[in-house]
């Protein structure tokens, strides 16, 4: 048994616990400096959607009828086996799904990442998009697009 006063930590030891700490805040710091390279937030979606990237929705079909980004490109999941011919290949695209718990478009991003597509992952999805006042649409039942533009909510506005 040890006394409480008795330690075993060796100088030798200590400046170890030390590096392993630098390492491991360096390997965080190098994994928020990527997030922040590959993610997006819904206003600079927005500008880059001005600039020529395209925006792809990547839920279900029932989930874009109900309402999507004005000008994306519907990629539900199931689809990205298949021919993706419709998608650009010397355009940027942001993914997006529901909101800010939904991984769906990281599952999306990962795919087109795989194929060789130059993808970036939109936070806050369809809900901060729309919370935000931005462009979006709709389709009815026989097909036709209109527009569920709402004003912005005060309280996640980020412009």
């Amino acid at each position: 048994m040890t006394d409480a006063g008795d330690s075993t930590a060796t100088p030798e030891s200590d400046a170890g616990a030390q590096n392993g700490a630098a390492d491991s805040i360096r390997d965080r710091l190098r994994y928020v400096e990527a997030r922040l390279a590959y993610e997006v937030d819904v206003v600079a979606a927005r500008a880059a959607q001005s600039g020529g990237a395209v925006i792809v929705d990547t839920r279900k079909q029932r989930s874009w009828d109900h309402g999507h980004v004005t000008g994306a490109l519907h990629l539900p999941n199931d689809r990205l086996s298949g021919d993706l011919d419709e998608v650009p290949t010397d355009r940027t695209l942001i993914v997006y799904g529901w909101g800010p718990g939904c991984n769906g478009e990281t599952s999306t991003a990962r795919v087109l990442l795989d194929r060789g597509y130059d993808v970036r992952e939109m936070i806050g999805g369809y809900e901060y998009w729309v919370r935000n006042g931005f462009p979006v649409e709709g389709v009815t039942a026989d097909g036709t697009l209109v527009d569920l533009t709402r004003p912005a909510d005060p309280l996640v506005t980020a412009e």
